[in-house]
């Protein structure tokens, strides 16, 4: 298998991954699960808040530099029109499929929030990657400022489950830019540090080793800087504003959480590709990997039919981590099965498909 089949091949192997923590953590929220099963199961579920979301931004960001790269480096104007064309109506679709699901009361969408990217994205194709860089560093300082400047609780309840205001242009805006699920700043950071890191050599065989260790180093450094600077400025601050301006959850996203999350997303990424370079003639690599090939239909999917299902059995609200854990694990396997046996019929996903023919 050549360098770049194994990279992408293990995006879509990682993908798979992402997909299944985001369903634990989107059922978690819907059934309100509480803290019922074991610690293992609660430690499970909170590691992965904001950690699977994270990833698959970030490889969506990586995919752009590498549907992009011919363009970026030939600097045809052909090219880059092309792809630029190619963005803005995956973007117009992901943005209109975000909003249908937010009408049917999922307010935890990342899909309009991840068109927003992904048009951002069409102007930084030809963009040095100093630059790219650059601004990434701006979204980060710019969103921790905003944490002091701003009221990031304006618009939601108590719980942070529903959001006054969300359907006028000032709650729109507010909610996409500052203090949604996943909003721009600082977002936005997740997927420029992938269109940065898809530009350079860091995902080729000899630096797959350095990239582990050194992601999961700078994960441990982070989560311990984190842990000193609440520790320490607790007194003087309080402990919640503390836990507010340096915690490494991902509401608030304070600048120490993306940096923590970029370097855990990293750490995955290497074994991802260890795994696939490795085992890439196993069924099961196989099916992880249509499993991420499909993964908008499979976001639709655990949303429409696996909530829809529950919702239809009066279950939705059960308040059970463990149940949430299980039904997400089953909903999951049925994916992998579904899409293996799709992908062996067709060369898109469902709703790949649908985008591809709409565009």
């Amino acid at each position: 298998m050549n360098q770049l089949k194994t990279r992408i091949t293990a995006l879509d192997y990682a993908r798979a991954w992402a997909i299944f923590g985001m369903i634990i953590v989107n059922y978690k929220l819907a059934m309100q699960a509480g803290n019922d099963g074991s610690e293992l199961l609660q430690k499970i579920a909170g590691l992965l808040e904001g950690r699977a979301s994270a990833l698959f931004v970030l490889l969506a960001g990586i995919g752009v530099s590498l549907m992009t790269s011919k363009a970026r480096m030939t600097k045809s104007e052909e090219l880059i029109r092309r792809n630029r064309y190619s963005l803005y109506k995956r973007a117009a679709f992901l943005f209109i499929a975000g909003m249908l699901l937010l009408l049917l009361e999922w307010n935890a969408d990342i899909l309009h929030y991840y068109a927003v990217f992904l048009l951002a994205a069409t102007l930084l194709i030809t963009t040095s990657d100093r630059r790219v860089l650059g601004l990434f560093i701006f979204v980060l300082i710019t969103a921790q400022l905003l944490l002091v400047l701003f009221d990031y609780t304006k618009g939601w309840d108590a719980d942070f489950q529903s959001y006054a205001g969300f359907w006028t242009l000032e709650g729109f805006t507010r909610n996409l830019l500052l203090n949604g699920f996943h909003p721009l700043f600082p977002w936005f950071g997740f997927l420029l540090i992938g269109m940065w890191i898809g530009r350079k050599e860091w995902l080729n065989p000899h630096n797959r080793l350095k990239v582990l260790l050194y992601s999961l180093s700078g994960a441990v450094v982070i989560e311990s800087l984190s842990y000193f600077l609440i520790k320490w400025a607790s007194p003087v601050l309080g402990s919640e504003a503390a836990i507010y301006l340096f915690g490494t959850k991902p509401m608030p996203s304070t600048m120490l959480y993306v940096l923590s999350g970029i370097c855990t997303a990293m750490a995955f990424l290497a074994l991802c590709l260890y795994i696939v370079e490795k085992f890439e003639h196993s069924m099961l690599t196989q099916a992880m990997i249509h499993t991420g090939q499909l993964s908008l239909s499979h976001y639709i999917g655990h949303i429409l039919l696996g909530l829809g299902l529950l919702e239809s059995a009066s279950y939705l609200e059960n308040g059970s981590l463990v149940f949430a854990i299980a039904y997400a694990s089953l909903y999951f396997i049925a994916a992998i099965v579904f899409s293996h046996w799709w992908r062996k019929r067709m060369a898109r996903g469902p709703i790949e498909w649908v985008m591809r023919k709409l565009g």
